[in-house]
């Protein structure tokens, strides 16, 4: 009472009609209550130093442990209309199995034609390149020609240029022994004539003498005309070297550059050649695009695209398939303040939606219908759900996973830590500080080393 009324009040109650007194107020009730909260203590103290499994909880889902194993979709690498579908959803398909025939909607593939059409242009542009090949071929056998022509015509030529040197030479020594028997007969003719002058000589000796220097000098000159014309024929070999030189030279130019001219349209057919042929390549490969195929084996989940006559664009989603063979694995999720707890090679528990399971995450020993699993890759990133992606696969010392479980069944999974003690695991929970961080056995062993 806080006494601040000087009245008092007297409260007078029978507290014997109470149930509790009367049930506390019996010795041998009093002493059997006593016993068992005193043992009731006495369990929990025990239970208290009891060894406790610490844990990291994540939640996650079913997948598969490779790429290729998980639910996929089949995409139109082309657009076009469906003609005719071959399966249903829910029906089990073999790689190579087709799925659904499509038809072109562009006007450039509707040529039913278009593969022989394309292929009789590449042939046709293929003779084409043949022909400028051989071409070029007989242009450089024409070239060959004319360049040996030309070597022909110009040693004929210097031949020529050679005689007419020595042809010189011989009309020079010609020309200087008739200037020499010139001035032998005029020094003849003029002795004769002082000899005749004197009476010594007759009148028919310096006729004769006479008319021996006129025929040296007519021989003189004969020879002096001789040598003109040796020399000028010198003059015409050598225009004619000159000659042949340019005049082949002309007709070289003129079939290097045919074939260069033959060249170039060589190559621009080459060119126009290997594009028709990627043409054909990629109309041939388009043409089995028509029909789209399983990738692999599995089941048809869902039809995206439905109906016959309907079009779609491409990279449109067809249907999806799951594979049929997988290795399951269990994708969840851990909170970053978990992570350092986190190693490859770690035992988890794993509890799948939709099986009965008794789980207590201090004692797994004693849990009943959860599964063993082994981490095998934590991602090096955080997730858009502000987490790190744990993948876990199944332990091959524990029991096989259920068979009737699915990819993309939800998945909760408990990472085994240390053991500790029931009171330091109340007092870390009631102080809200993280699990006892620890290295593996391995791991510790090497940085003991």
């Amino acid at each position: 009472m806080l006494h601040i009324s000087k009245n008092d009040i007297e409260i007078k109650e029978d507290y014997n009609k109470f149930k509790a007194v009367k049930f506390s107020s019996d010795d041998r009730r009093y002493n059997s209550f006593n016993k068992f909260v005193i043992a009731l203590f006495i369990i929990i103290f025990i239970i208290l130093f009891l060894p406790w499994t610490q844990f990291v909880r994540g939640n996650g889902s079913i997948t598969t442990l490779r790429p290729e194993q998980r639910p996929q979709s089949i995409q139109s690498a082309i657009p076009g209309r469906i003609e005719k579908w071959y399966i249903q959803e829910g029906d089990y398909v073999q790689k190579g199995d087709t799925i659904v025939h499509i038809s072109e909607i562009k006007d450039s593939f509707f040529d039913p034609n278009l593969l022989a059409r394309t292929e009789s242009q590449v042939k046709a542009k293929g003779f084409s390149f043949e022909s400028y090949q051989n071409k070029v071929t007989a242009l450089d056998f024409q070239i060959a020609a004319l360049k040996e022509e030309r070597d022909l015509k110009l040693e004929q030529a210097r031949n020529k240029l050679i005689q007419a040197n020595l042809k010189v030479q011989s009309d020079s020594i010609n020309f200087e022994a008739a200037k020499t028997q010139l001035s032998i007969a005029e020094t003849q003719l003029s002795r004769t004539q002082t000899l005749e002058s004197e009476g010594l000589k007759a009148v028919t000796d310096l006729e004769a003498k006479k008319v021996k220097f006129q025929e040296t000098f007519a021989k003189r000159i004969e020879q002096e005309n001789k040598l003109l014309e040796s020399r000028n024929l010198v003059l015409n070999a050598q225009i004619e070297i000159t000659s042949i030189k340019a005049n082949y030279k002309d007709k070289i130019a003129k079939a290097e550059s045919d074939q260069f001219t033959a060249l170039s349209s060589q190559y621009d057919t080459e060119s126009q050649l290997l594009k028709l042929e990627n043409q054909f390549t990629n109309y041939s490969v388009r043409s089995g695009l028509n029909y789209i195929k399983a990738p692999q084996d599995g089941y048809i989940n869902r039809a995206i695209q439905q109906g016959v006559g309907e079009t779609f664009k491409e990279g449109a989603t067809i249907v999806t398939i799951m594979p049929s063979n997988i290795d399951l694995a269990v994708e969840t999720f851990v909170a970053p303040i978990d992570l350092p707890l986190i190693h490859i090679g770690e035992e988890v528990r794993i509890i799948f939606d939709g099986w009965p399971f008794i789980f207590f995450s201090g004692w797994p020993s004693l849990s009943y219908g959860t599964f063993g699993g082994k981490i095998v890759a934590v991602e090096r990133f955080i997730s858009p759900n502000g987490k790190y992606r744990v993948l876990i696969a199944p332990d091959p010392n524990e029991p096989d996973w259920p068979e009737p479980i699915r990819a993309g069944t939800g998945a909760r999974s408990f990472a085994l830590l240390n053991n500790v003690p029931v009171w330091y695991e109340l007092w870390r929970q009631i102080n809200g500080f993280p699990q006892d961080y620890y290295l593996p056995d391995d791991e510790t062993t090497k940085l003991k080393k």
